[in-house]
């Protein structure tokens, strides 16, 4: 082997556009040395190739697990070219000077979602790739180290430019991505070993989040803040992050966080449900026999917060349902799927974003939940907590009626989705009232009863709809006078978690008013 000459070395999982970039090499004569099936795809492109075993001397082993580490591989990469003592020790050595690596990594997360066991996961885990990734970013202040197919091209343009070298600025570039994917790929074999074991792992010593760029948004939660949308590797939950947007403006910052807590919302539920949301709390949400009765009934809880919101529904998007949103100022939809009449209604507010998830997301498989605090960040588990009505232990004199245990089931669920202290009032499966944010429990009961007296007067109703509903907390009353509040705007029936030094107080004032109270034994805060 020509110790003077220059060579890359391809080994690629990935073969898209491999011989766009070869024949740019062969071009500025830097010879090609490669493994296995690589090499067998450029040789049948009409490249000559060396196998890595010809410069090593070495076969490989292990059914592939052993081949390119190797001192002669490594020493080729990282040998500093303008260090005397490198200079000196490599020539005694014969080794090639290796200028470019050009590796991609076996699919781990592929092998992982595709639902395969656990050998044929660890099987899908590169060593000798990373390895090569990392030694050739280490060393990018003489090494082109290319990991992305998408990169080919603005290596090319910069070869053609500098007479077949590649500056430094790109190779610094191409540095960092390479960090990048090594550190995203740990961090997903890490995470998915830590799931494998999570029963008796506890907290993590260390936790990585990684993610994929997706798109850069139109600003942050304000417009002096820039902002991008990133996709986790380790996880395929349909929803707002990886949704195809059909049609309409950019996304925001806001937009985003708003339609994920909108979709998470309507994925709770069965029955088909719509769900308006405005800043991340729900302003209208109901299920009904239909699609179209329930957007209906969602508007109707509060039709002025409910301008310019975002709409999440769990069945397909209809024609007569696009029909009816877009009567009024809306910022985005999301829905598992769009029916083809559909898109030329909603082409007639071109503005509107529209997603397409694909599908639902299943409701026990949220992952952990990541807020960012300074200097750190906090993990949780995803509130995924549910009660079934034989959960529920009746407190009250008085039994709850079969509607009344319905709504008060489909009220604590949707708390579950608004910011504390939440206070949410519905009837026939639609919220009719929602108290998002206070401080106090008692201010959030007196906003939804308000907010629903103004949806009375919007709607032409003689009455609010408070008047013989039910109603939910996400934690418990304590005191009397949050359960009073609701009482007066003419609940029937109360669900809320229960345990408070005063909760005797709260059932004595439920018993005096004629309600029915359960207690669900759990909480759902959500700040």
């Amino acid at each position: 082997m020509n110790i003077e000459k220059k060579y890359a070395l391809i080994s690629v999982f990935d073969k898209t556009n491999l011989s766009y970039i070869c024949q740019t090499l062969a071009k500025f004569n830097i010879g090609l040395i490669s493994t296995g099936s690589t090499a067998e795809v450029i040789k049948k492109a009409g490249f000559k190739c060396k196998l890595v075993s010809d410069l090593t001397k070495f076969n490989e082993i292990l059914d592939g697990r052993v081949k390119t580490l190797h001192p002669k591989i490594h020493a080729s990469i990282l040998h500093d070219r303008k260090n005397k003592h490198h200079i000196n020790s490599f020539k005694k050595l014969n080794f090639p000077i290796i200028d470019f690596v050009i590796v991609n990594l076996y699919p781990f997360v592929e092998t992982v979602q595709g639902g395969n066991d656990f050998a044929a996961c660890i099987e899908n885990i590169d060593i000798g790739g990373p390895a090569m990734i990392r030694a050739a970013a280490k060393n990018h202040d003489f090494v082109t180290i290319i990991t992305d197919p998408q990169d080919y091209a603005k290596v090319i343009e910069s070869m053609q430019n500098n007479d077949g070298a590649v500056t430094r600025r790109i190779r610094r570039q191409l540095a960092a991505t390479a960090f990048s994917l090594t550190a995203t790929y740990d961090s997903n074999i890490s995470s998915w070993l830590i799931e494998q074991m999570e029963d008796d792992f506890g907290a993590p010593r260390r936790y990585s989040l990684s993610g994929n760029l997706k798109q850069t948004l139109r600003y942050g939660e304000n417009p002096h803040q820039k902002a991008a949308l990133y996709v986790c590797d380790d996880s395929l939950r349909p929803g707002a992050a990886r949704a195809k947007q059909l049609q309409g403006k950019e996304l925001s910052y806001n937009n985003i966080n708003d339609t994920d807590a909108a979709f998470e919302l309507v994925a709770e539920f069965d029955e088909p449900t719509v769900a308006i949301i405005k800043h991340a709390n729900p302003c209208g949400v109901a299920s009904a026999s239909d699609i179209v009765k329930a957007y209906d009934q969602a508007l109707a809880c509060d039709p002025v917060s409910a301008f310019g919101g975002i709409i999440a529904v769990n069945r397909p998007l209809s024609a007569e349902l696009s029909a009816e949103i877009t009567k009024r100022f809306v910022e985005v939809i999301i829905a598992p799927s769009v029916d083809e009449d559909a898109l030329p209604v909603l082409q007639k507010k071109s503005k509107i974003r529209v997603l397409q998830t694909g599908a639902m997301p299943k409701k026990g498989d949220a992952g952990k939940i990541i807020s960012r605090v300074a200097g750190g960040f906090l993990l949780q588990d995803a509130d995924i907590g549910d009660v079934a009505q034989l959960d529920l232990k009746v407190v009250s004199d008085r039994e709850p009626t079969e509607q009344e245990m319905t709504d008060m089931l489909f009220a604590f669920r949707v708390a579950k989705h608004v910011k504390s202290n939440a206070i949410v009032y519905a009837k026939n499966g639609a919220t009719v009232g929602v108290g998002a944010g206070q401080m106090s429990r008692i201010d959030s009961a007196r906003i939804a009863a308000w907010k629903a007296q103004e949806a009375a007067k919007e709607l032409g109703l003689p009455e609010p709809l408070t008047k013989g509903s039910v109603v939910a907390s996400d934690a418990f009353f304590p005191f009397a006078d949050g359960l009073i509040s609701a009482a007066e705007a003419g609940v029937s029936a109360v669900i809320q978690p229960g345990g408070s030094i005063r909760d005797q107080e709260v059932i004595d004032a439920a018993n005096e008013r004629g309600l029915a109270m359960v207690f669900t034994g759990m909480r759902h805060f959500r700040h």
